[in-house]
């Protein structure tokens, strides 16, 4: 224990061992009183505990125990006991003071991401955070691949209440007007918690925004794009509004995407990149977008995983529905950022289906696992396609082999199903609950619309993904 003496400390992020960790939050003067652990469920919702920061040193060896069985597509009841060892590289502060009822009571709480383990200390199969872990080693073992780099393109809508989606202002993108401040906002606060963006603005659709982050690693995105959630509802909570990540919730308006940069790095550099290939993309870059496409109707209900992100994947709102790839067609699957020279590391392609409110973990897996198999198996890319595919012919569509994602969830949980790629990806036991899970939710949707799939957004999506997503 550090002597009541000390002195508080700024830095509340970039940690690296268990010891920095445990020097800061055993300072009396930073005033750290607990540690939330955070985790993701099946379905990438935000689970997490808190303990007091006393236990922490017990907790990085010994790990805290918990009931997996109330967590969905966790364990059974039988088998419920888990434990998480929190990592210390994870440690961020959270960037607000809590005040009790009396003013002598406050104090600043820690946040942790961590591995989930069984009691006899093996790694937790239904952990997805473990699957991206597992996907990424795969990928430097076999390729010598050092890193994954993903950047997010988050959007999200902000409502007066959750109780219905009522547009908080009438503008559009670019837009300047209401609720700009709140995005500032945000960014200040997970710039306290190091956690850098690029870029915001107001979204095409009324009251929808977006922030953009900057790219990192893919596991350590995957935490970021968890905190991220976390702290665009709290300071919308704040400001007694309401955020949403839910992927269509006006009809007549676009619905939010995710879309994901991404690029592999081998040796300090980007492999993406090349001088003399047309788009400045190396064979390595050309073989990874084939294999997005190529798996693209299969892996469609990991990035896409609700019923109502069909509802977004639609003619005419900017969201992709074709299967190809271009520079500047944002109508594509996949858009590839015209090249700035001087701006190798910055060669990327641009992934536009995902949305959101997916398992950001199982996403950012299946993406790279996708694109491995394209450059494991050497697939030759398709020709590009730079004109509007919404207004082409359906003989020209033939002629560039256009396919369409999945028109609704239950055809994309057909597809994935049958599909080994997402099967070894996932593992059994989150591939089977996973799936298992979305049959469900097509059941309970088709029960509660006499079982038509259609383009409107149902007042049943509204009562059932709102309020949580």
């Amino acid at each position: 224990m550090m002597p009541q003496t000390a002195k508080p400390t700024s830095r509340t992020y970039g940690f690296r061992t268990e010891q920095e960790v445990l020097d800061y939050v055993m300072n009396p003067a930073n005033r750290i009183e607990f540690i939330r652990v955070m985790f993701p469920d099946i379905l990438g919702r935000p689970m997490d505990f808190s303990f007091p920061s006393a236990e922490l040193e017990n907790a990085f060896r010994d790990g805290k125990g918990f009931d997996g069985s109330s967590i969905e597509g966790f364990v059974r009841i039988e088998e419920s006991d888990l434990v998480i060892r929190p990592e210390a590289r994870t440690f961020r502060v959270l960037p607000w003071e809590y005040k009790g009822f009396s003013e002598d009571i406050s104090w600043r709480e820690g946040l942790m991401f961590g591995d989930i383990l069984t009691p006899e200390g093996r790694p937790y199969e239904g952990d997805s955070r473990y699957v991206l872990k597992k996907t990424m080693e795969r990928a430097r073992k076999e390729f010598g691949l050092e890193d994954f780099m993903v950047g997010p393109e988050l959007e999200f809508f902000i409502f007066p209440s959750e109780n219905e989606p009522v547009c908080s202002d009438t503008g559009g993108y670019f837009f300047s007007g209401r609720n700009g401040e709140i995005r500032k906002e945000i960014q200040l606060r997970l710039k306290r918690m190091g956690i850098e963006s690029e870029y915001d603005h107001h979204e095409v659709a009324h009251g929808q925004h977006e922030i953009d982050l900057r790219y990192s690693s893919a596991l350590e995105m995957a935490d970021i794009g968890m905190i991220f959630r976390y702290i665009v509802k709290k300071v919308c909570r704040m400001h007694h509004l309401y955020a949403t990540f839910m992927p269509k919730p006006l009809n007549g308006q676009n619905g939010s995407g995710m879309h994901v940069h991404q690029s592999l790095w081998k040796g300090g550099k980007n492999v993406f990149f090349s001088t003399k290939n047309p788009y400045h993309l190396s064979d390595i870059a050309r073989h990874y977008v084939a294999g997005l496409i190529s798996h693209a109707r299969e892996i469609s209900a990991v990035l896409s995983q609700w019923v109502n992100s069909y509802k977004r994947l639609i003619e005419g709102y900017e969201a992709p529905v074709y299967i190809a790839w271009g520079q500047r067609n944002r109508s594509a699957y996949i858009r590839v950022p015209e090249y700035q020279p001087g701006k190798e590391a910055a060669t990327r392609i641009e992934l536009r289906s995902p949305d959101p409110a997916c398992n950001l973990y199982l996403a950012f897996s299946v993406m790279l696992t996708a694109g491995l198999a394209g450059i494991r198996g050497g697939y030759p890319l398709p020709d590009p396609v730079e004109e509007n595919i919404y207004k082409m012919s359906n003989s020209r569509q033939k002629k560039f082999d256009i396919r369409v994602l999945p028109r609704n969830l239950e055809e994309a949980v057909k597809l994935m199903e049958k599909s080994s790629l997402v099967r070894e990806t996932l593992g059994d036991h989150i591939f089977r609950t996973f799936v298992s899970n979305k049959h469900k939710e097509i059941k309970d949707y088709s029960a509660s619309v006499s079982g038509e799939f259609d383009k409107q957004v149902s007042d049943y999506e509204i009562r059932t993904y709102l309020p949580f997503l």
